[in-house]
């Protein structure tokens, strides 16, 4: 009962107790410019902007003495000149514990049909990550659900990895299975730029009610302005660090990176950035990255953030400027293939392509070994497969081509298993299908 107490006193204390407001001057290409409030607005700030036939938020983009420049967060259709504008303040979110099992929008409002309290602290939608001296070394291995996370690429307390694929591929239902069987104390779910049918689908079949009892899920539908689908994955990483900062293990599922660029990328070209790198502004690298850096392991005294950010490759691209520059500052990358996929394997990744740079110190040396006898075998079947198929292939001519057959069917199918059972029992399937090579 306190904690409601604590809730509602901090949102009372937050009620200012004057209003600035100021005047559309300027409509032009989605942006305005305002007189009258220059001198009380920082870059970032939110504003609520009432138009004659309705009342939408918006963003501080540039500020200058000729007025500021605001982005609203939706049409600007039926607002006018001499539309009042009023200061909303800061760019903030208030998580609370409560929130857990729930489903909320960019701006910690539920959308799940619930009333919502927020929590008593206001936290800043891009914190500085914690200091590089003070953090520590990722941590132990994790239990995933699924065999080729818990061998092949293991997923370590803290790791952050990225996960490369096209659209169609299964990317959803393996972040489905990453909710409901990484361990972890409480997960953080960002879909930025989902359709809009998807959402309950997503909460309902992929999450389902197991999933969603230690989730909080931040969304905002393709249809809503890029201000809103930007801050959902600064929302959702604000989040996360409430939990961290209690020392609890968090597991942030990001889905996707890319939406979170595509978005910045149009806010940044209407604050007045040119497009450099295929079309994004030169600010994409650093706003990747810093949100990038907020995850892993915390400092001493505080928990984790194991993160898993998805991006979507067109082509299995993996040069695109988004993949490009997260693969940078990640601790491993996994690639879906498209071709897996359409055989009806699934998860359809391409561990060749894959690597998780936890190894070689979240296995033992007997583990090591059969990792990496796994890899040669699939490498030597992969290069001699279109010998194989057409059947110019001869037994014999290859010892570890002619194992790598043998051994095929039954990896290939390893890949695929769920990993319920535990780690060891894990390592144990992966080592009976080796055997089959003997």
């Amino acid at each position: 009962m306190s904690e409601i107490f604590d809730s509602l006193r901090a949102r009372v204390s937050q009620i200012p107790l004057t209003k600035r407001f100021g005047r559309i001057a300027e409509l032009t290409g989605g942006t305005l410019r305002v007189s009258g409030l220059s001198q009380g607005l920082s870059l970032g700030d939110r504003v609520t902007i009432h138009g004659k036939s309705a009342t939408i938020g918006g963003e501080v983009l540039r500020l200058s003495k000729d007025g500021t420049t605001i982005l609203p967060d939706g049409s600007s259709d039926g607002l006018a000149i001499n539309d009042s504008v009023e200061m909303a303040g800061r760019a903030e979110i208030s998580p609370d514990n409560s929130w857990i099992g729930r489903i909320i929008d960019p701006f910690g409002q539920p959308i799940d049909g619930h009333p919502l309290l927020p929590g008593p602290t206001a936290k800043a939608l891009r914190a500085a990550p914690p200091p590089p001296a003070e953090r520590r070394a990722l941590g132990e291995r994790l239990e995933t659900g699924t065999a080729v996370f818990n061998t092949l690429l293991p997923l370590v307390r803290g790791q952050r990895i990225g996960l490369f694929a096209g659209s169609g591929v299964g990317k959803s239902s393996l972040l489905g299975k990453f909710a409901r069987g990484v361990a972890a104390d409480v997960v953080v779910i960002a879909l930025v730029g989902e359709r809009g049918r998807e959402l309950r689908e997503f909460t309902e079949r992929v999450l389902g009610p197991q999933g969603m009892a230690r989730a909080v899920v931040v969304t905002a539908t393709s249809d809503q302005s890029p201000l809103v689908r930007r801050r959902c994955m600064w929302t959702a990483m604000a989040v996360a660090e409430h939990f961290r900062d209690q020392g609890l293990h968090v597991l942030l599922l990001a889905d996707s990176i890319t939406r979170f660029a595509e978005a910045h990328r149009e806010v940044a070209l209407a604050a007045g950035e040119q497009g450099s790198l295929r079309g994004f502004p030169p600010s994409t690298s650093h706003t990747i990255m810093s949100l990038a850096e907020r995850a892993g392991p915390g400092a001493d005294g505080s928990g984790d953030i194991t993160a898993v950010f998805t991006v979507l490759v067109a082509g299995s691209d993996m040069d695109e400027p988004v993949a490009d520059i997260l693969r940078g500052v990640l601790d491993g990358h996994v690639v879906m293939d498209r071709a897996i996929a359409e055989r009806g394997r699934f998860p359809a990744i391409n561990l060749l392509r894959s690597v998780s740079r936890s190894l070689p110190d979240a296995a033992t040396t007997a583990e090591n070994a059969l990792i990496t006898e796994a890899r040669q075998l699939l490498g030597a079947y992969e290069r001699a497969e279109m010998m194989i198929q057409a059947g110019l292939y001869a037994s014999g001519s290859d010892p570890l081509v002619d194992a790598a057959i043998k051994v095929w069917a039954a990896l290939d199918g390893f890949l695929a298993e769920d990993g319920t059972a535990g780690i060891g029992n894990s390592f144990k399937r992966l080592e009976a299908c080796l055997a089959l090579a003997k």
